[in-house]
């Protein structure tokens, strides 16, 4: 292996899921026809190509929600069983081979408690598992094309746009642009309430002119919905949350929204034909125009203005466009101005306001209340269960799950300004339940030293005097206290995964032998599964192209075999664990019994003192003697 392949590649996931499946290059190729005004009619072969579906599999099989049921009782590993061709020809059968067209199943629906609010609930719309691979394939080719005209202002659900990009932004314009009224728009069931033909004009405008995927988009969203106690309901609005597809086209409706604020300020040509801001500010102010600026993650918006009068005009405005041109309605209970000199604004979790430092106004943020008051009472919640572990968990697992609320959390909220002092309190309430619940006879279970820390922990927390390890167990409770805060990162304007120029600092290309890896992908595999078949490419990329065992780099995809490391006769599975990629002679070697067989591919491999104990380990598992 070479200097340049042991150096860490940067890896974007869902970036290196297109390069194992071809499908990058389409990808670009349908973002720049879109930056280009082109329209697109035929769009439907692509998304239901081999490579294109296996893609959606790939991409949709590590989702937690694809162990869900939908009406019909599948998962995902009900689709991963298959063999690939036979999931290709399935899903083809689905969208375009009955006499009727496509036909989504029934939606499960679901209520779910608020997270902040566990009194209330959410519907949530669970698709079933076919119906969602479907989704999953219509989106991969969708979003290059709406990406190309989807506005800088909006972050979610985006790729490589984030909270923490919205946020950085959001404080640029309270301290930097000094635009110190927000007006928080809260849109009335937004999900629920999306108007079906009005999105598909959307749809239209951007460029997708493919009446068969006009059709089955339209299909989708009248989709039967199976509430809880068994009715069935045909929507005529809105887009069920659960949906993969139902991000895509919340932006897409909302991207209106967008550009028309937008062009009321931040893009009108009065602003900018002038090359000073100041000039250009006084010119569009004579005319009457609002100045204002949006930020926009999902359905949550906040638009920033310099005056009151301003804010209270553009709150009308925009209101009375959503209503006229969306059809969404704003609740005015919820829909509020306000002036951050005072009041706290809250947005994406966080809650913001600025003060006085010297001449300028400077940023103070803080966990929102109602986000710590949820986050105190999970993680107690949770420091309980570590004092009485659950049987399924234990007590490492109870720790190790405490353990992993905290980095989401730190990761989270340490774009706060004052995110020490919040995680403070909530290290108290913690450390309160620990020390009193871990108490003993002999005295209390928290101690200062345990097991070596792992690089990652010690980087984080090997200088903390806060860490505390649980004796019994030697593992470390990570402090939520010992958060520091972290300034948020702005989205570059260079960075897009479409382009191989903005794909640059973000991911690198695979090092290895791709065409050989294309080759391997698309090799017929009869009767093994679409799980096989997937994780063989990933070991692919994870072994270099390289034998497990000899490390020799594969020239044709005819010698490479996977190996089950536990053999299936044993229970083995075609999870990624259990298989390795190997050299056909090595894989015969492996499985040999007789000695003549044994002494032929040891004279053919010539294998050294570690190669040989590579191939003894997996002969040792498949409960073979060990060669020499």
């Amino acid at each position: 292996m070479t200097k340049e392949n042991k150096k860490k590649l940067l890896s974007e996931e869902s970036l290196r899921h297109n390069e194992y499946y071809g499908m990058q290059d389409v990808f670009d190729k349908l973002y720049a026809q879109s930056k280009n005004g082109e329209v697109f009619e035929d769009l439907m072969p692509k998304i239901l190509s081999r490579e294109n579906i296996l893609l959606a599999y790939r991409n949709i099989k590590a989702n937690t929600g694809s162990k869900t049921e939908g009406t019909d009782g599948l998962t995902i590993g009900d689709i991963g069983r298959l063999p690939p061709d036979e999931v290709v020809t399935k899903v083809r059968f689905i969208v375009e081979g009955s006499k009727h067209g496509y036909r989504p199943k029934s939606v499960r629906r679901k209520e779910i408690p608020k997270p902040y609010d566990p009194t209330k609930t959410r519907p949530l719309g669970i698709p079933c598992i076919w119906d969602r691979l479907i989704q999953q394939c219509v989106k991969q080719i969708m979003e290059p094309i709406c990406e190309a005209k989807f506005s800088s202002n909006s972050y979610g659900f985006r790729p490589n746009h984030s909270v923490e990009n919205a946020i950085a932004r959001s404080y640029q314009l309270l301290q930097i642009a000094n635009l110190h009224y927000v007006i928080e728009f809260d849109i009335k069931g937004f999900f629920d309430n999306v108007d079906h033909s009005k999105l598909i004009r959307q749809i239209w405008a951007m460029g997708i002119h493919d009446k068969h995927l006009i059709y089955v988009l339209r299909k989708m969203l009248a989709a039967p919905i199976k509430l809880e106690n068994g009715v069935q309901i045909v929507p005529d609005k809105g887009t069920p949350q659960g949906g993969i597809i139902s991000p895509l086209l919340a932006n897409i409706v909302l991207n209106e929204l967008d550009h028309w604020i937008e062009s009321q300020w931040q893009y009108s040509p009065l602003c900018t034909r002038c090359s000073r801001p100041n000039n250009g500010y006084r010119t569009a102010k004579k005319t009457g125009l609002k100045e204002m600026f949006i930020v926009r993650y999902a359905d949550d918006f906040r638009i920033f203005c310099r005056t009151k009068k301003a804010a209270e005009r553009t709150k009308i405005a925009v209101t009375q466009w959503l209503a006229e041109r969306l059809k969404l309605e704003v609740s005015q209970e919820k829909t509020r101005i306000v002036n951050v000199k005072r009041h706290y604004s809250n947005f994406l979790g966080f809650k913001m306001k600025v003060h006085p430092k010297g001449e300028k106004q400077v940023v103070m943020s803080y966990i929102a209340d109602k986000n710590l008051l949820h986050k105190r009472r999970k993680l107690v919640e949770q420091a309980k269960h570590i004092a009485k572990p659950r049987k399924s968990y234990g007590e490492a697992g109870e720790i190790q799950l405490y353990n992993s609320m905290v980095t989401g959390m730190q990761n989270y909220y340490q774009i706060a300004t004052h995110v020490n002092l919040d995680c403070s309190k909530l290290n108290r309430a913690v450390m309160v339940v620990l020390t009193n619940r871990l108490s003993t006879r002999r005295g209390n279970r928290l101690s200062r030293s345990g097991r070596k820390l792992t690089d990652f922990e010690r980087k984080r927390y090997g200088k903390s005097k806060m860490l505390r390890y649980v004796a019994g167990t030697n593992e470390p409770i990570y402090p939520i206290g010992y958060t520091q805060h972290k300034n948020p990162l702005f989205r570059k304007r260079e960075w897009n995964i479409y382009t191989p120029e903005g794909r640059e600092g973000l991911h690198d290309n695979l090092r290895i032998n791709v065409p050989l890896m294309l080759a391997l992908m698309r090799q017929p595999l009869y009767n093994r599964s679409a799980e096989y078949a997937d994780n063989r490419i990933s070991h692919f990329s994870a072994q270099w192209g390289r034998c497990a065992v000899t490390g020799q780099e594969f020239t044709n995809a005819s010698e490479i075999h996977c190996h089950h490391i536990l053999p299936r006769s044993q229970g083995g599975d075609d999870s990624y664990e259990n298989l390795v990629l190997v050299s056909e002679s090595v894989h015969r070697l492996i499985h040999a019994t007789q000695k003549d067989t044994i002494a032929k591919y040891l004279r053919i491999l010539n294998l050294d003192k570690e190669q040989l104990k590579k191939l003894n380990k997996f002969r040792e598992k498949a409960e073979l003697f060990p060669v020499t």
